[in-house]
C-alpha cells in the first residue's frame, strides 16, 4: 500500500479567495491603474488566463475588493454597535468609529478604499464605491438612529482620517498634521 498522498485540487471558490487575498496586497501598493492583472496572477501563483476565469476583467476584480472591504466595515460596525448599552446616536457612532479605526489600521484595506475613490471614474468600480458608501450610510443610520448631520460629521471625520493615514500625517509632528489629526 502506497503512503504517497494524492494532491487535492483547490476549488474555484478557494482560488478566488486566494486571488482576493493576494489582490488586496498587490493593488494596495500601486493602485488600480498601476497594477496589472498579470501582477495579480503572478502574486497569486496562477496564470492570467485562470484569473480571467475567476474574474471577467480587472474592473470586476477591483470591484470585488471594494465589496470585500465594505463587508469588513459593516461586520466591524455591527460588532461594535452590538456592544453599546445605550441608544444614544453619538455613543453608538463613537463605538463604530473606533471599530472603523481598527479596520483601516490594516493599511491594505485603507489603500484599497482610497484607490477605489480614485478609480471611481471606471463604471464598474464607481458603482462598487457608491454601493459601499450607500451600504455604510444606511446601515449606520439604521443601527445608530443618527441624524443626517451626525452621519455627515462621522463620514467627514472618517474620510479625513483616511487621508491622514494614507499620506503618513499620523506620524508627522508638525502643526498642520496635528490640526488634521484633531
Amino acid at each position: 500500500m502506497s503512503t504517497a498522498r494524492t494532491r487535492q485540487r483547490s476549488t474555484a471558490e478557494e482560488r478566488r479567495a486566494t486571488v482576493m487575498r493576494t489582490a488586496i496586497k498587490t493593488f494596495a501598493v500601486r493602485g488600480y491603474y498601476g497594477t496589472s492583472t498579470m501582477d495579480v496572477a503572478k502574486a497569486a501563483g496562477i496564470s492570467q488566463g485562470y484569473l480571467y476565469r475567476l474574474f471577467p476583467d480587472k474592473e470586476s476584480l477591483f470591484a470585488a475588493l471594494i465589496d470585500h472591504c465594505s463587508q469588513l466595515l459593516r461586520e466591524a460596525a455591527a460588532t461594535a454597535a452590538a456592544k453599546v448599552a445605550t441608544t444614544d446616536p453619538d455613543t453608538v457612532l463613537a463605538a463604530i468609529s473606533a471599530s472603523y479605526e481598527d479596520v483601516i489600521a490594516d493599511r491594505e484595506v485603507l489603500m484599497i478604499l482610497m484607490h477605489g475613490n480614485c478609480a471611481a471614474g471606471e463604471p464598474v468600480i464607481g458603482e462598487a464605491v457608491r454601493a459601499c458608501y450607500a451600504k455604510q450610510v444606511e446601515y449606520l443610520r439604521a443601527v445608530s438612529g443618527a441624524s443626517d448631520e451626525q452621519l455627515r460629521r462621522y463620514f467627514a471625520d472618517a474620510l479625513l482620517g483616511n487621508v491622514v493615514r494614507a499620506v503618513g500625517a499620523d506620524t508627522v509632528d508638525a502643526p498642520w498634521a496635528r490640526t488634521l489629526r484633531g
